[in-house]
């Protein structure tokens, strides 16, 4: 919901935890389970508890057997078929952007509850032909069968669109740690600050699991009982001796395994309802959403992962907040470079002004309030399952706090896009 001056429901929109997987490395523990398998669980155990009037649900990396996961997933799942449902994409913020959407359909054509999440099983990644490839199968097909069969045997590797570049998707042409690597340099962050955060990242979230935060928000899968990611004997003396994976040629490259999210498989979800529908899930209402705002930039010129730093001080500045105003804010990591790049820029006057087009002083950045239970860097990130998981921690966080406390969300995603929502505690 947005604020009076762009238009806003009747009803306040609220926020409640959802329950996801615990996150693994790809390859690992849930290797064999497909995306579909992967979230049935997760959405039997949110219906459980509650119908909503629709379900969003979405994954980055399709698979070329499902036009829409959200709908399969309640076939497969054997839901009740009169759920609506569907998916959208926007990269890394997919599931927070359909809690976005959620939240303008609620309290309208009779819509009071709404389940939105996503998944990723980077463990299944499909490889695609390229299209003449395609055009001279189909036609083959058409024609002979067992000749378009035989054709298989004659692909050679220059017949596939490979993942060889960590799915760059066709206009950026360079990964996102490409492109994270250029904006680290360019804004000075350096190898050491990026293993501290990284660092940081794994001793929260550890930290977390050791007093039972995430107690309520994981639920166990395949044998596997909490992330898998976190690691307790992490140091900077570990980290620093990783090699870096994107610029390995140059001796400056400063993006390694160890500050960098991990590819990952899992599941996450969210509730968001108004008053009605919070009644209907049996809870009190206590996190809202007041506000968003989404950017995107010229990534060419201004960095893939920089849009964040642009719509936080628009979001902010909307409100006449200052950054020490904020109580929490959960902060997507999919690099350490990042995280530390767009609260250097969006505390920058100048970077303000002349990007993201406010001039209004953010004053001093409340770092010790970001990520206090761990980020993806640690917790591990499946792309359509992060917006989830992010806006879920945020409402377990958010609501230890006092009464009209703020929270601030972000995440970046591929493209140079950028999602940021405002959150009070009631």
């Amino acid at each position: 919901m947005r604020s009076p001056e762009h238009g806003s429901s009747t009803s306040p929109i609220y926020l409640s935890p959802g329950v996801r997987t615990p996150f693994v490395r790809a390859g690992g523990p849930y290797a064999r389970q497909s995306s579909i398998e992967l979230s049935i669980p997760v959405v039997r155990s949110m219906l459980d508890r509650a119908r909503p009037d629709f379900l969003l649900w979405g994954q980055v990396i399709p698979d070329p057997t499902i036009s829409n996961i959200a709908r399969d997933l309640l076939f497969a799942a054997e839901l009740d078929r009169t759920i609506p449902a569907y998916a959208s994409v926007m990269a890394c913020s997919s599931s927070f952007v359909m809690a976005l959407q959620a939240s303008g359909m609620l309290g309208r054509g009779g819509t009071h509850l709404a389940l939105v999440g996503g998944v990723e099983s980077m463990s299944h990644v499909a490889f695609s032909v390229k299209y003449r490839v395609t055009e001279r199968l189909l036609g083959e097909f058409a024609v002979d069968p067992d000749q378009g069969y035989a054709s298989f045997s004659r692909l050679t590797r220059e017949d596939f669109d490979l993942p060889t570049r960590g799915w760059s998707g066709r206009a950026p042409g360079q990964s996102m740690g490409d492109y994270m690597e250029v904006t680290a340099k360019e804004l000075g962050i350096s190898r050491e600050a990026q293993d501290r955060w990284a660092l940081r990242s794994h001793s929260a979230a550890v930290a977390g699991q050791e007093s039972g935060f995430f107690s309520s928000l994981v639920q166990p899968l395949a044998g596997v009982e909490r992330d898998s990611f976190p690691r307790k004997d992490s140091s900077m003396e570990k980290l620093g001796k990783l090699s870096p994976v994107f610029d390995r040629s140059s001796g400056r490259g400063t993006i390694t395994p160890g500050n960098a999210s991990p590819l990952s498989d899992g599941a996450g979800s969210v509730w968001l309802g108004d008053p009605e529908g919070m009644r209907r899930l049996g809870v009190d209402p206590v996190v809202r959403i007041l506000d968003w705002e989404m950017a995107a930039v010229d990534f060419h010129r201004d960095g893939m992962l920089m849009a964040p730093a642009r719509a936080i001080p628009r979001l902010l500045a909307r409100h006449g907040l200052r950054s020490e105003e904020v109580a929490l804010w959960e902060i997507h990591e999919a690099f350490s470079a990042q995280v530390l790049a767009n609260i250097q820029a969006l505390s920058d006057p100048v970077y303000r002004r002349e990007k993201a087009g406010v001039d209004f002083d953010l004053g001093p950045f409340p770092w010790d309030r970001v990520n206090p239970h761990g980020g993806s860097l640690a917790l591990g990130h499946p792309f359509a399952a992060t917006g989830a998981r992010i806006l879920s921690q945020a409402c377990v966080e958010l609501s230890a706090h006092p009464s009209g406390s703020l929270a601030v969300v972000s995440v970046c995603a591929a493209g140079g896009q950028g999602t940021v929502a405002l959150l009070q505690r009631d």
